[in-house]
């Protein structure tokens, strides 16, 4: 397999695990995102994954319901862990070992997060699944994934979406929206785009990290990222 990239940090939304159900997880959507995984991690790549929670429980959506919003992030941040479960056993199911990794300390669960056991996981083979966001109330799973990212030193962040790239406006919306093949860090921020929120973009500004946001509903997207097509919008 023609690798662009050796490790890489795959953020994917708690959303698109929904596929068509509106809510939870969809067998089938979670089934070929493993197989997808598996493909690349096979080929030689180290994958550390992030995912967000929003299919279950989402921390500023709870607040606007009254929760106060540390506990509603902390709801959130539980499930994230319910998806990192659920994502483990496909990719074991596959044939792909994978280990789980939280940010707060929730043996027998997950392993305790640390820098060194998720890059010795990487290194030997296994899918690192790091649930939990940062930890943190008040921070989202995109600064998680970015931090995550950085601290696992992955050669780019590759950000699965339902979209197929960074656009002027949004697709779904706007039928006139153009797609960006590439644009930098401070573009984004000047244009007002929702590719991440700012801290996750800061950081990865800062500390040199690309992004590239593809759509991963499409399968074979991810070994085609992996190999550098061009299928995506590069953000440097």
């Amino acid at each position: 397999m023609r690798t662009k990239y050796n490790r890489v940090l795959l953020k994917l939304s708690g959303e698109s695990l929904m596929g068509h159900q509106g809510y939870g997880i969809d067998n089938e959507r979670l089934g070929e995102y493993a197989r997808q995984i598996t493909e690349i991690a096979r080929g030689g790549v180290q994958v550390a994954i992030v995912i967000g929670g929003g299919n279950i429980f989402r921390g500023l959506q709870g607040a606007a319901k009254g929760f106060d919003r540390v506990k509603g992030d902390q709801m959130g941040m539980l499930a994230t862990v319910i998806n990192s479960l659920a994502l483990s056993s496909a990719l074991e199911a596959a044939g792909q070992p994978a280990k789980v990794f939280t940010a707060i300390n929730m043996f027998p669960i997950g392993e305790h997060y640390s820098k060194w056991k998720a890059i010795e996981a990487l290194k030997q083979g296994q899918v690192a699944i790091i649930a939990g966001g940062t930890g943190n109330p008040f921070f989202t799973t995109d600064t998680g994934s970015a931090l995550r990212g950085i601290e696992v030193e992955a050669d780019v962040m590759l950000k699965g979406t339902r979209v197929d790239g960074i656009y002027t406006a949004d697709p779904e919306k706007d039928p006139t929206a153009t797609k960006f093949s590439e644009i930098s860090y401070d573009e984004v921020y000047t244009r007002g785009l929702k590719v991440m929120d700012l801290t996750a973009t800061a950081l990865c500004k800062e500390n040199k990290l690309p992004i590239v946001v593809f759509d991963m509903d499409t399968p074979g997207n991810l070994a085609k990222v992996i190999a550098g097509e061009p299928i995506g919008t590069l953000v440097y």
